[in-house]
């Protein structure tokens, strides 16, 4: 098989995943936070960003986000950044494209969450460390 359909394999069993399980609340000293404003480019780029902190972790963890605006029904994942979970406060920074009639400058509600993938029975499963939610200004870049 190759390895590309086992990969798409895996990480659709994780969307799942994470569609069924709940953050955890974060363990002390874990946070993720997003900064007031992201940035909209006129193709529907939306680059989004703030701080986290993390600590011991065993498989690769990163810092994953989405925005909605109007609806929170209506969510849009944008990009992934790979943590480094050392106990020190990072940056992080996300890119994605939306069609860029679905979000427009203005308000918006931005959801960042730092996950970890743990190997379990050769199967990656998602852990969550911590999330954080924030009401922003997307503007116009």
């Amino acid at each position: 098989m190759p390895v590309r359909t086992v990969l798409a394999a895996a990480l659709g069993s994780v969307a799942l995943l994470c569609a069924a399980v709940a953050p955890a609340t974060a363990a002390s000293g874990e946070s993720v936070t997003v900064d007031r404003t992201g940035r909209l480019a006129s193709d529907g780029t939306v680059t989004l960003s703030g701080t986290y902190t993390c600590t011991g972790a065993g498989g690769p963890v990163f810092i994953s986000s989405s925005v909605s605006q109007d609806s929170p029904n209506y969510k849009y994942g944008i990009g992934g950044t790979r943590a480094v979970c050392d106990g020190a406060e990072h940056r992080w920074e996300n890119t994605g494209k939306v069609t860029s009639e679905k979000l427009k400058p203005g308000a918006a509600r931005v959801e960042a969450t730092i996950m970890e993938l743990r190997s379990t029975g050769g199967l990656p499963l998602p852990s969550f460390h911590a999330t954080g939610q924030r009401d922003i200004t997307l503007t116009e870049d």
